[in-house]
């Protein structure tokens, strides 16, 4: 049992803010009230004065990298990384070795999972080993526990197949999120067709590579009623083809990086490999729009895209280098000072973003704070200065690392347990 006293609750669902204690028993929320005490001995009392009480945070888009790439991160690692970061739940990627493309391997996750602190969901492959060919059995898939279904790290080509991939997932009432990017139109991956891939001398990769494949798949999800999720955006085209598909109706969400939202492609000249990613950051007028698509809406879901490599994988040459970078243990600190001290959203904008909204994309039982509801709880200190230099994740592959943020996460709490405590 623990009670939280003297924050400030914030509970972006419901809109409900204000000064509140909350009593937790197991791993539900049994009260929340004013100047609330202990029921019973060995209650534990955390005083959070000064601090914001929010719903844990949710990310729908991580890589644990387990099974068969361990030595970039594993479930146990990613997860304390999670918690770090202030997240409660995470959807993991299904690009493993093997993916998760059967039943077999999706219960190893799922079970390595339940291991950690957190809750550890993960979706399964849309198409057999990813090869694009032939889709997966989506319904035993399903019937197995999988979050939803995705072949992120491989765009899906066939439009015939994406298509019953979508009445597929229609009729289990789950979403399929989308990696955008044309191969075919791609000469070197991970770098933006411009300055960028001017100044290493290589083709790059243009934004029509993305706008091609997102006009097409928001047509398909109209006409299926599917629910898709647009991954990690990165041109300003697609955020308004995203903008007008949502007008149309359908059941149409995107989800926005905070590396596509604090940089552009003069990161990647500045830093390299450690900002090459898939896909690529791009110009200040699409972080610009970006940012505009969350604040009206467009952009409903704020997501890491937490993908650690090895230093020695990101000490190859800028062409071959795998992209990614991590995010969990920054996503916070660069949305706090970057979009709510940016005056662009409110705190409550913001959590509604990384905690509500996704955990609404796959209808789990999260993202809010209320009596009955999930004791997954993260406390932070919003004015706080955050540096960040060592990270619980197995790899450091980010460009962030000695940034000057603001937002620091001072307990993460998951099913009642606290599973992270900062300094």
């Amino acid at each position: 049992m623990l009670l939280i006293k003297n924050g400030y609750m914030m509970d972006p669902k419901s809109g409900r803010e204000g000064k509140y204690d909350i009593l937790t028993a197991g791993d539900k929320i049994r009260r929340i009230g004013k100047n609330l005490l202990c029921p019973e001995e060995g209650c534990e009392v955390i005083d959070a004065e000064g601090l914001l009480v929010a719903p844990g945070l949710v990310d729908v888009h991580v890589h644990f990298r387990e099974p068969g790439f361990t030595e970039k991160e594993d479930i146990s690692t990613g997860a304390a990384a999670a918690a770090a970061g202030g997240f409660t739940t995470v959807v993991l990627m299904a690009n493993t070795r093997p993916p998760v493309d059967k039943i077999e391997t999706l219960r190893y996750v799922l079970e390595r999972g339940r291991e950690t602190g957190i809750h550890v969901l993960s979706c399964a492959n849309v198409t057999m080993g990813m090869q694009g060919r032939e889709l997966t059995s989506m319904e035993a898939l399903a019937e197995a526990g999988a979050a939803g279904f995705t072949d992120d790290g491989v765009p899906l080509r066939d439009p015939e197949l994406v298509k019953t991939a979508m009445e597929r997932a229609a009729a289990l009432d789950m979403p399929i999120s989308l990696h955008e990017e044309n191969p075919a139109l791609i000469h070197n991956n991970g770098i933006h067709q411009g300055k960028a891939s001017a100044h290493f001398g290589i083709g790059g990769s243009p934004r029509e590579a993305e706008i091609t494949m997102v006009e097409r798949d928001l047509e398909l999800a109209l006409a299926t009623g599917a629910s898709i999720n647009i991954q990690h955006i990165s041109a300003r085209e697609s955020v308004e083809l995203v903008r007008r598909a949502k007008k149309r109706g359908g059941n149409i969400h995107a989800e926005a990086t905070p590396h596509h939202f604090t940089l552009t492609e003069e990161a990647v000249i500045r830093y390299g490999t450690l900002a090459k990613m898939n896909p690529p950051l791009r110009e200040e007028a699409d972080r610009l729009e970006i940012i505009r698509g969350l604040v009206d809406g467009t952009i409903d879901i704020i997501a890491t895209d937490h993908a650690p490599h090895t230093a020695q994988e990101k000490a190859k040459p800028i062409t071959q280098a795998p992209s990614g970078i991590i995010g969990l243990e920054t996503a916070l600190p660069l949305a706090i000072t970057g979009l709510v001290d940016g005056g662009y959203l409110t705190l409550s904008q913001l959590f509604r973003l990384m905690s509500t909204n996704p955990a609404n994309l796959y209808h789990l039982n999260a993202g809010f704070l209320a009596e009955n509801g999930p004791a997954d709880i993260v406390l932070i200190d919003t004015a706080a200065r955050v540096v960040p230099e060592r990270y619980l994740s197995k790899a450091a592959n980010t460009p962030f690392t000695g940034w000057n943020l603001k937002g620091k996460v001072m307990r993460t709490i998951a099913s009642g347990k606290v599973v992270y405590c900062g300094n």
